[in-house]
């Protein structure tokens, strides 16, 4: 299955590991990452301990729309952020991950941004 931004995972239009985003919309508040469902443990970044929250955005470039869910700390989240904005994620990193489950193959790509950025649209004239 190709990667849903062309190309290898993790390498689009810049730096490997950078991704770049021409036009992208949110779609869900941020909800707040549970690192622990059991012990509900909250997420929390390694070098800052701010809690991690999960923003599903729409990305939309060349008449394609891929649905992205990243990953962004509490510090990253804008003021006024919430579903139909657009927004920019700012230094957005993808990292393809796999792992065995009950002898199942699991695989996809997580996302995480250092912040996510309102983007104003001007009004048609």
């Amino acid at each position: 299955m190709p990667h849903p931004l062309g190309g290898r995972a993790g390498v689009w239009g810049g730096a490997p590991g950078k991704v770049r985003c021409a036009h992208c919309c949110a779609g869900t508040d941020p909800a707040l990452k549970i690192k622990d469902q059991q012990t509900g443990e909250v997420a929390t970044d390694r070098e800052t301990g701010a809690s991690l929250y999960t923003v599903t955005v729409m990305l939309m470039e060349d008449g394609r729309a891929e649905v992205l869910k990243i990953t962004v700390p509490e510090t990253g989240l804008a003021a006024g952020l919430k579903p139909g904005v657009m927004v920019r994620p700012v230094e957005l990193f993808a990292t393809p991950w796999a792992r065995i489950f009950n002898g199942q193959l699991s695989d996809g790509v997580a996302y995480r941004a250092a912040r996510l950025e309102l983007v104003m649209v001007e009004a048609a004239q």
